[in-house]
């Protein structure tokens, strides 16, 4: 078995040493550094390096650079998926983003995990859980998603929340370990008045 297809089954894969992944590695850090060079008003061009690197888009999308992840072939994004400054996702396992995702700034999905064993982890050893995300999500600013987590449809996760667990449909979750708050209701509507023009 080689160390991409441990990588893709959840076992612990040589992700330091392994000459086919640090190809793939560097060739999408390269298309990541492209993309962050550009100008923001170049956007069939920002559009072109998106649809190169990661594994399946939608139609409409807009990832704010800087925007950094490993491989990029195994991130999906539904439609009207947006991310705002400084998103980063490590994909040695699949990531998955429903539509209707808006991601604040400074927001990590983390797929990968090292060995709480120092001789294993020294030996350059990780893993990789895939992360799920249903429509209509919304990530506050600083929300880091762990390895292995799933998250509903219609769900809003706090700023600077640590999601480790399982979050379930229409709730909104906060905090350090994020925890579901309470759901979102019709009052919720109301609650942010809208003048007329």
């Amino acid at each position: 078995m080689t160390e991409r297809e441990k990588m893709q089954h959840g076992l612990l894969y040589d992700a330091n040493y392994d000459a086919e992944l640090l190809a793939e590695r560097a060739r999408c850090k390269d298309l990541c550094f492209a993309y962050n060079q550009l100008q923001p008003s170049l956007v069939a061009q920002q559009e072109e390096i998106i649809r190169r690197l990661l594994g399946k888009t939608g139609q409409r999308f807009c990832i704010t650079a800087p925007f950094w992840c490993d491989y990029g072939c195994n991130i999906e994004i539904g439609e009207n998926f947006y991310t705002n400054h400084n998103c980063v996702i490590l994909d040695g396992a699949k990531v998955t983003f429903g539509d209707n995702v808006f991601v604040a700034p400074n927001c990590t999905f983390s797929t990968a995990g090292h060995p709480l064993d120092a001789e294993q982890r020294n030996q350059g050893l990780e893993y990789a859980y895939p992360i799920t995300v249903g429509d209509n999500v919304w990530f506050g600013a600083s929300v880091t998603v762990l390895p292995g987590v799933t998250i509903g449809s219609n769900v809003v996760i706090g700023a600077g929340s640590v999601v480790n667990r399982d979050i379930p449909d229409g709730v909104v979750a906060v905090g350090n370990p994020c925890r579901v708050l309470r759901k979102i209701t019709e009052e919720d509507k109301k609650k942010y008045g809208r003048k007329q023009l």
